[in-house]
């Protein structure tokens, strides 16, 4: 995946940090979903649509509204959420077919065994997903400025 460029729109004066919002093209944020090979994330976006996004600015990068940034969001880290969200489920349906499996029970009943298992997974998947640790794991950094506003400010 790519580090998408986008522009500073305001700050987060909320947050834990110091961040910003940045607006990121929708196709601009993964080429491979723009060339409709990605992972499913942007299924329903369309090709045009713009998608603001939190950021994290690292200590010395001095940014300010309307420049233009560099955004990214580590391998590691990527690799980590897909994980989450994925493997969590999927192992829950899998573990519950294999103890359907081994309880013998019948098909309708293994395939209901296993739904639960894929629910089990989706709820721990969720829970772990709205830890704040976990949150500020994923949120994306501002890699570098490459263009200011050009108000000299």
């Amino acid at each position: 995946m790519d580090s998408p460029q986008g522009k500073i729109l305001s700050f987060v004066d909320d947050a834990p940090g110091r961040r910003a919002m940045v607006d990121v093209g929708a196709s601009a944020a993964c080429p491979r979903c723009a060339a409709g090979k990605g992972c499913g994330a942007g299924l329903f976006a369309t090709q045009n649509e713009r998608r603001c996004l939190e950021a994290l600015i690292p200590d010395g990068l001095h940014c300010a509204v309307g420049d233009i940034v560099e955004v990214s969001l580590t391998t590691d880290n990527v690799f980590r959420a897909a994980l989450v969200v994925y493997g969590l489920p999927m192992s829950g349906a899998i573990v519950a077919a294999a103890i359907a499996f081994a309880l013998a029970l019948t098909d309708s009943a293994a395939v209901a065994v296993a739904l639960g298992g894929l629910m089990l997974g989706l709820a721990i998947a969720r829970q772990h997903l709205n830890r704040l640790a976990c949150l500020r794991r994923f949120v994306p950094t501002i890699s570098r400025r490459l263009q200011d506003d050009g108000s000299g400010a």
